[in-house]
Order: C-alpha cells, then structure tokens, then sequence
C-alpha cells in the first residue's frame, strides 16, 4: 500500500529544488538523502531525494533526477508516496487521504457529491469533494461535519452548515443590490 508523503509546489531557485507541502507526522524520517518517492500525478513514476532542507516553514527537496528549474516546474502538483506495510486496525478517528477519496458524500440519505481530496492545513483540516455540477466544495473535516464514515459502504455521511451545499449554486438566493 502507498502512503502520500507530500504534494509538491513551485520550484525554488535555479538548480531543480521545489517546494513541499508536507503530508506526514514525520518529515525528519521521510525526506533524506536516498529515499526513493513514487510518484502520482507526474512525468516520472519515481525520485530520489538528493537533498531535504527547511527554509523557514518551507520544505524544500531536491532529487537526482532534475537538475534544474524548467525539470522541477514539470513536477507542480505530482504527489510523493511511499510504500508502507498494511495499515494497523484501530479505531482511531484519523485517516489517510486515500482511505476517503472516492467516497460518496451523503446528506439526509442522499448522495449529494464524492470526496476528491483531503487538504490538510495547519488550523484546519478541509473535505473536498465535487457535487453533481462538478463544483467543488469545501467542509471542515471534523466530527460535527462528518460525523460517520464507513469505508464497507463507501460512504460518509456530513451534516454541513446550512447553506453550504448551494452557497454557489445558481439557484442560491443573492441578497438585493448584490450581483454574482
């Protein structure tokens, strides 16, 4: 099984660094000299990390493979992933981005989209997923929200904030004097 590591972002200078979304507890044990990364959504299945470095907040890596900026642009978006052993069962209310991708999104007993993504911020953690329309929405991922997912059934339920599932919709009433 693959765990997703980090997503990463633009590239940092001229010599093939890029910037790292880090999607793991343990960055310090995932990101050194060596460690070889599959690699989702790119134009390489796999990277070598040459080099793994802080700027502040920022993790920035750099890979044997690309030598330079034009290289590391071509890499915006590509996910990092790792191939770890079978997941321990547990109860715990933590959860993998690729445990929830796929899902179907229910309200009151009714599908109403599919979860596409789990950002993970520092305040907040945020469910994404696409509605009907193709739109896509976001909802704190917290048990208030989502306060049941059975992976079995591939479904989660969410109770969102009222108005949230039309706050774009075209049929959402906009207040006087406002325009879309």
């Amino acid at each position: 099984m693959r765990l997703q590591v980090a997503r990463i972002g633009k590239p940092h200078g001229i010599r093939g660094e890029v910037t790292a979304q880090v999607l793991t507890d343990a960055p310090e044990e995932r990101f050194v000299a060596g460690e070889v990364l599959h690699v989702t959504d790119g134009p390489v299945e796999s990277l070598t990390i040459k080099n793994a470095r802080w700027n502040k907040t920022i993790l920035l890596l750099s890979f044997q493979e690309i030598a330079d900026r034009n290289a590391a642009e071509t890499l915006r978006g590509a996910r990092l992933e790792i191939e770890v052993g079978e997941e321990p069962e547990d109860d715990s209310d933590e959860w993998y981005e690729h445990e929830l991708q796929d899902l179907k999104v229910m309200h009151d007993g009714v599908e109403v989209g599919v979860v596409t993504a789990l950002r993970t911020n520092p305040a907040q953690d945020l469910l994404v997923f696409e509605n009907a329309d193709g739109e896509e929405i976001y909802l704190p991922f917290v048990d208030e929200f989502v306060p049941e997912i059975d992976t079995e059934a591939g479904t989660l339920t969410i109770t969102p904030p009222p108005g949230l599932l039309e706050l774009n919709s075209e049929d959402s009433e906009q207040p006087e004097g406002e325009s879309k």
